[in-house]
């Protein structure tokens, strides 16, 4: 969840000039084609990226791949107009078997808890038009533990899950390939997801609360795909606004997944964070998706571990929540990328042991990058709003807790840190024609933390973590190109430096980079 108070109010929160001068103004969904289909990109994280996006893929919505006109041999026909066929279909049928939907409009019985129930291995394909509709009445449309079941080619609409779960694959089954459909105007989560879940192609469209929630009760997602989707719209129903300080929106929600690429994606336009990585996720590899427009960050990645961000488009986000955030005169650095007690960890298992941030063009989101770090958050802590989790170096929430916390290697391993953090190879642009002129809160990097205060027993008071994450904690910029004012916070939200002290103070940051004057100013 988001960082808060102990009140509970939420806090949300390099490419060289060469690469300034040749920067393309990419239209709304250009990214590069996806790379081959499978759980990881070529060359893996620390291999070379695919460059930044330069032809269209993600702009899936309403021009989906088709499905078969006409039944495959073997296939199971389900016929349209019938209500209940679906179901009647499947629980008749043996495992592995395939239904092909033909063309029109598909229900299920007029009962809420009225949904399929797939077996392993199955198959369902939807012709072209063809439509599975809950009407307002149902819960969910595929409900099942079954393994390697396939959902294509079909529209799912209308289902109205409860908050925080899912219609499609509602019970997080392992292996499902889902793709080329679009999941539009439901409530809750167009999907879930399993381990080893392939999501490619699809639009996930308009649903109530995300395109999709990633988690499996007991924390079992590992080797997550997520490529060549359209995300956007989501989050219909507000719910930041319905439940305060929920941490519960957005295009994309991932909690506890030991490896993901998310790539070549199209995810715009959500109301709330693009993407989401909410605590003790691992080995993420986001590339080549165009990421815009979002009323929130285009990346969230809070409490968890080892990424890479490379090769993206990353513009106009955060513009909403940023200027709320200066309405209230809350100067909390609102970015567009939001480490939030995130880092890399040699001892957790992945691709990489560092968050490395490179070869992205930041255009005009309302700030850039913000790494933050909460001193009073941490395991057993009240003010950790995580509840009941530890970090992955800790397997017992109760170990973290006086006398034992005091010393190593509790005091170290019981905080979620935001370290090993390399920023490089990127360009920043930033007009405030597009932003809005709002000195003091928009167009900033920023390293800070917290004095801790709290709880009482809590052996992180102080200054100690801000001096960390300023000093100690292996966090840096280099090599990247700005363009436009920026200003850059230090420490706290009441330390803003200029780009000299910036480079030659306590942080000695940016080495390497350039900074360029911007088209205007406010």
């Amino acid at each position: 969840m988001s960082h808060t108070t102990p009140t509970g109010r939420r806090r949300r929160g390099a490419a060289l000039a060469s690469a300034v001068a040749g920067l393309v103004l990419i239209t709304a969904c250009q990214v590069a084609p996806p790379a081959a289909p499978g759980g990881g990109a070529e060359g893996g994280p620390t291999g070379a990226g695919p460059g930044l996006p330069t032809g269209p893929v993600g702009a899936v919505c309403d021009n989906t791949v088709p499905g078969p006109a006409e039944p495959p041999p073997g296939a199971v026909v389900v016929r349209a107009g019938v209500v209940g066929d679906l179901r009647a279909q499947v629980d008749a049928s043996p495992p592995g078997a395939v239904f092909w939907l033909e063309p029109g409009t598909h229900t299920l019985t007029p009962d809420q808890y009225a949904s399929i129930t797939p077996r392993d291995g199955d198959t369902f394909l939807g012709a072209p038009g063809a439509v599975l509709d809950g009407r307002g009445v149902n819960q969910y449309a595929f409900v099942s533990t079954a393994v390697d079941v396939t959902v294509a080619h079909l529209v799912v609409t209308g289902f109205v899950p409860p908050a925080d779960q899912g219609v499609v694959n509602h019970d997080s089954g392992d292996g499902w390939v889902i793709e080329h459909n679009t999941i539009q105007g439901n409530k809750g989560a167009g999907m879930m997801a399993g381990d080893r879940q392939v999501v490619r192609g699809n639009c996930l469209r308009a649903n109530g609360q995300y395109g999709m929630n990633a988690y499996q009760p007991g924390n079992g997602i590992t080797g997550l795909l997520v490529e060549g989707n359209e995300i956007v719209g989501n989050n219909t129903d507000d719910w930041e606004a319905r439940v305060e300080g929920c941490g519960c929106t957005g295009g994309v929600k991932f909690w506890a997944v030991n490896g993901a690429d998310v790539r070549g994606n199209w995810v715009h336009d959500n109301r709330g964070p693009g993407l989401w990585g909410d605590t003790n996720n691992n080995d993420f590899l986001v590339e080549g998706n165009v990421i815009e427009d979002n009323d929130g960050e285009a990346l969230f990645y809070e409490t968890s571990y080892n990424l890479v961000f490379r090769d993206n488009v990353v513009r106009r986000n955060a513009i909403v929540s940023g200027k709320t955030f200066a309405q209230d005169t809350d100067d909390f650095p609102v970015g567009s990328v939001y480490l939030s007690e995130s880092g890399g960890e040699p001892r957790v298992p992945a691709r990489t042991d560092r968050i490395e941030i490179t070869g992205n063009a930041f255009e005009d989101n309302w700030s850039g990058i913000t790494l933050w770090e909460n001193a009073d958050r941490f395991c057993n802590s009240a003010a950790n709003t995580s509840t009941g989790n530890c970090t992955l170096l800790v397997p017992d929430v109760t170990a973290c807790s006086q006398p034992a916390i005091a010393s190593e290697p509790l005091y170290s391993d019981c905080r979620w840190k935001t370290q090993r953090v390399d920023i490089h190879g990127n360009t920043f642009t930033a007009d405030p024609a597009v932003t809005g002129c709002a000195p003091g809160y928009a167009d900033r990097m920023a390293v800070l933390s917290n004095v801790g205060t709290y709880p009482d027993w809590s052996p992180y008071q102080g200054d100690v973590v801000q001096q960390a994450i300023v000093r100690d904690q292996d966090v840096q910029w280099f090599d990247n190109a700005y363009v436009g004012s920026w200003t850059f916070l230090v420490g706290s939200t009441g330390r803003s430096v200029p780009v000299t002290e910036w480079q030659a103070g306590e942080t000695a940051q940016d080495d390497g980079s350039t900074f360029s004057p911007g088209p205007g100013g406010c």
